[in-house]
């Protein structure tokens, strides 16, 4: 069985295919997305700094993923992005950025990801698209699945303010966010 947690030395890197050029700047759409602490969520109303990490889809060790799955660029990563954001979430909060994790998974499911990966913060669910629609982000087919590529969001006063994309590989995102955040204070 494959260790989830690891990354191969061998992962496809994603190309910079502009699908997220358009997105800096654009105001956050006023959607309540489901989160996995029982509530909802409208980033567009959330004051100062948010950073929001969008990945395709966080494996479970009782499940297989869809075949050739380390084969698509920027598809395998997601639990070890997950785990680094948990593991600098006390800095990124010093930086003044609250985090979320966003996907396409149910609830249910992020649920279980997020309390098997002791997550600190909320996992978002998107299963309706609509931010997926409103905000044009990218997508991929894998396993019958329609999943999000792989970018990550920071958003000010419900602003985009930088975009990181394509982002690999997905274990530094969060040492990335942070070394961004300290040359953009407050």
């Amino acid at each position: 069985m494959t260790d989830i947690h690891t990354l191969p030395t061998d992962l496809p890197a994603p190309p910079d295919d502009g699908a997220c050029a358009h997105l800096t700047g654009q105001p956050w759409p006023t959607l309540a997305l489901p989160g996995t602490d029982g509530q909802t969520h409208d980033l567009a109303a959330l004051p100062g700094r948010t950073v929001v990490y969008i990945y395709p889809k966080t494996a479970r060790p009782d499940q297989g993923m869809p075949d050739d799955w380390d084969m698509i660029p920027g598809a395998r990563g997601c639990t070890p992005q997950s785990c680094a954001f948990r593991d600098h979430h006390a800095e990124l909060r010093e930086a003044g950025a609250r985090v979320f994790g966003l996907s396409v998974q149910g609830t249910a499911y992020q649920r279980e990801a997020a309390g098997r990966l002791h997550l600190p913060f909320p996992l978002l669910s998107d299963a309706a698209g609509e931010l997926t629609r409103a905000l044009r982000l990218p997508t991929f087919t894998a396993g019958g699945e329609k999943l999000l590529r792989r970018v990550t969001l920071i958003v000010r006063d419900g602003v985009i303010e930088q975009v990181f994309y394509p982002v690999f590989p997905p274990d530094r995102n969060a040492g990335d966010v942070l070394a961004w955040l300290a040359k953009h204070p407050g």
